[in-house]
């Protein structure tokens, strides 16, 4: 009987019927057992959930939800993730690849690492067309595969609130015990990771696997492209959940220079918004600008 600790992977589908065959196969083909698979259809208006269904015909032990109304990533994960027993949790993306390697790495990386505190563990991961095409790496990489430019590991705090590309979350594995502490993703908010991400490395220490894990598929309708599209609503919903991360990202903050780091978030958040036309959240997030500002002249951190 193997002792490995049990995996939980929840994969989330909208709206994937083309991809979501090869993202639950390459869950269940990992090196690695025990895993256990949570799927959730968000309520798809194509046919993802007939797919599944049919797909679960041979494998019936797996577990489905079924929204009966679109919930959104943070809810539908949350629902899930109410379900999951594993000690180890991957949020999967159902149009997103595991490599059969990529558990059996993470797990490593989790019992090899020297962090005393450890929640996360990330990988690189290869960014791969919609019609499952080699395309980059999410972190580009030498010819042995090994990034150029060495990632930040332990206390990544203020490179998460600085850095757009500070880790890859598609790749992370996290302990169950993060997501039980931090209660889960907030469910006010239209997207999840960045949040997420602040407040786990605001207490845990991340490590990195310096080797592709997974692949991210680059899909011209999903989340990540709607954010940069000009004048939608969906849009306007991403630029007010930003504005709410880096609000409570600074009630986070222990120093100046942590603050600093911020900074620059809210200057290319009110950016984004200024090319959106969203005055309205411009304003607030000069409000961000001006409380920091205050902190600064008022020395709001005491030195150590």
């Amino acid at each position: 009987m193997s002792d490995n600790p049990l995996v939980t992977v929840i994969c989330l589908c909208y709206n994937h019927e083309a991809y979501v065959v090869e993202s639950l196969n390459s869950v269940i083909n990992q090196f690695y057992s025990p895993i256990q698979l949570i799927i959730v259809d968000d309520f798809s208006t194509d046919n993802s959930k007939a797919i599944i269904e049919d797909w679960l015909k041979q494998h019936s032990s797996i577990e489905f939800i079924s929204n009966d109304t679109n919930l959104g990533n943070t809810k539908s994960f949350n629902k899930a993730l109410k379900q999951a027993t594993g000690e180890y949790i991957i949020d999967l993306a159902a149009d997103d690849v595991l490599l059969p390697h990529c558990v059996m790495t993470q797990i490593n990386a989790f019992k090899n690492s020297t962090f005393k505190n450890l929640g996360v563990v990330y990988g690189n991961a290869e960014l791969i067309l919609e019609n499952g095409l080699f395309d980059s790496y999410y972190f580009p990489v030498n010819p042995q595969k090994k990034v150029i430019k060495k990632r930040i590991t332990g206390d990544i705090y203020k490179n998460v609130l600085s850095d757009f590309y500070s880790m890859c979350s598609v790749s992370a594995m996290i302990k169950k015990s993060v997501f039980d502490h931090l209660e889960g993703y907030d469910e006010s908010l239209a997207y999840e990771d960045l949040d997420f991400w602040i407040r786990a490395s605001r207490i845990y220490e991340f490590d990195f696997i310096d080797e592709p894990i997974m692949q991210k598929r680059i899909v011209s309708n999903s989340l990540a492209t709607k954010f940069y599209k000009k004048n939608n609503d969906q849009t306007r919903r991403l630029d007010h959940s930003t504005y709410l991360i880096l609000k409570k990202g600074i009630k986070l903050n222990r120093s100046r220079e942590e603050d600093l780091a911020i900074q620059k978030r809210v200057h290319n958040s009110i950016i984004h918004c200024l090319k959106n036309k969203n005055y309205w959240l411009v304003l607030r997030n000069l409000e961000l600008r001006i409380i920091l500002a205050w902190r600064k002249t008022f020395k709001h951190f005491k030195k150590k």
